[in-house]
């Protein structure tokens, strides 16, 4: 009797921490959205034009699933700094160094990742960088977030083909550079998509008026950055410079796609918290499994891809034979049951676990962090996303 009363009084307390007040299931359900495509954008063949029939529909995931991990980092670290209401400053020092040094560990694994010799951009060096880029902003309101978010994104796509052209990259040592400081997803333009999430992780994320200002701001976004993308289009072909800004290519870093992406991330995670707010809150408890460790998946996601491949191919770089091999549904599959169940029998997943040890080990417990912090580490996830090399 005791231990069956042990362990229902445990399934309680793991429920509670998965779906009680402490949590926003939907930005669980985004972040689980992302992770599914971040695999898909990885293992499937995606190179389509977008059109009305469904078969192309999987291009969606090109780009803006990265783009939707950056922008959820950044509403996890609005969560846990105080969530609409910033630290105090005196409480700002402890929590940056935690920021910083989940930084450090991210940067550390994402180069392990690049060693493995997996074909994809691994997004966590570049997360690293932009944890950095994020501390003087901590103390910022919404509208402050929002507001350097826009100058950033509308200025830097400018600035951008210039800093890619920059010889260091051509140069001896440039790839791994690259590698190093994630340029593929360059944080002097990532930066932007990093502090809109900051602003709506500032807004109370419970209230029906903010969620349906996400969808609809979000909504407005996107339409004005694909409709601009295609009125710009014919006017800028022969123009290099201004058809390197002008796009809304995936993984441009154009001032299209900017806008239009950062748009698809508001609006998805808006109609994540308005969809959270029905039954469907139920019936994704394995999306939202998924997106409560981000940062589990998807390191298991490459490491999984580099044994098969290895096993399989006996080359972790073969794109092409491991998307022959039709990983994408065991993987996400597996991916799917296994964070469910380790959601609901263990709780915290264990890469977030571990770093949260370290960090924790180092810099020291918040004193009092706030009820609605988010429980997994502000990633993103990568659970960010990386498209092909």
């Amino acid at each position: 009797m005791a231990s069956a009363s042990g362990l229902t009084s445990r399934a309680g307390r793991l429920w509670t921490r998965f779906d009680g007040p402490g949590r926003l299931a939907g930005v669980d359900l985004a972040r689980g959205l992302a992770v599914l495509g971040m695999l898909a954008a990885h293992l499937l063949d995606t190179d389509r034009v977008l059109t009305l029939e469904p078969d192309t529909w999987v291009t969606l995931v090109n780009g803006r699933s990265s783009i939707l991990f950056a922008v959820l980092a950044g509403v996890s670290i609005s969560l846990v700094t105080g969530g609409s209401r910033p630290l105090a400053p005196e409480r700002r020092p402890r929590a940056a160094a935690r920021l910083a040094l989940r930084g450090a560990l991210l940067w550390v694994i994402g180069l392990l990742l690049v060693l493995t010799g997996v074909p994809v951009y691994v997004i966590l060096p570049a997360y690293a960088l932009l944890f950095v880029l994020a501390l003087p902003f901590l103390g910022m309101r919404a509208r402050g977030l929002f507001l350097t978010a826009g100058v950033l994104a509308l200025v830097m796509p400018w600035i951008q083909p210039v800093l890619d052209a920059a010889p260091i990259w051509a140069g001896a040592g440039g790839e791994e550079l690259a590698a190093i400081v994630g340029w593929h997803y360059p944080f002097t333009v990532w930066i932007a998509f990093l502090l809109a999430g900051m602003g709506v992780g500032r807004l109370d994320l419970r209230a029906l008026p903010e969620q349906a200002m996400l969808v609809m701001a979000g909504l407005s976004l996107l339409l004005a950055g694909y409709g601009f993308a295609v009125a710009t289009a014919p006017l800028v072909a022969r123009q290099p410079y201004l058809a390197a800004v002008l796009t809304a290519e995936d993984h441009s870093s154009g001032l299209w796609e900017v806008i239009g992406s950062g748009g698809f991330a508001l609006f998805v995670i808006g109609s994540c918290l308005l969809l959270c707010r029905t039954p469907v809150r139920w019936v994704a408890v394995p999306l939202r499994a998924v997106g409560s460790m981000p940062l589990t998946g998807y390191v298991l996601q490459l490491v999984v891809w580099a044994i098969v491949a290895l096993a399989l191919l006996g080359d972790t770089s073969d794109l092409l034979g491991i998307r022959e091999a039709g990983l994408f549904v065991p993987l996400t599959a597996g991916l799917i049951v296994g964070c469910t169940v380790w959601a609901l029998t263990v709780g915290r997943g264990p890469l977030e676990t571990v770093i949260d040890a370290i960090v924790r080990a180092v810099v020291g417990r918040d004193a009092a962090p706030r009820p609605d912090a988010p429980d997994s580490t502000p990633v993103t996830g990568s659970g960010g996303v990386g498209g092909p090399r």
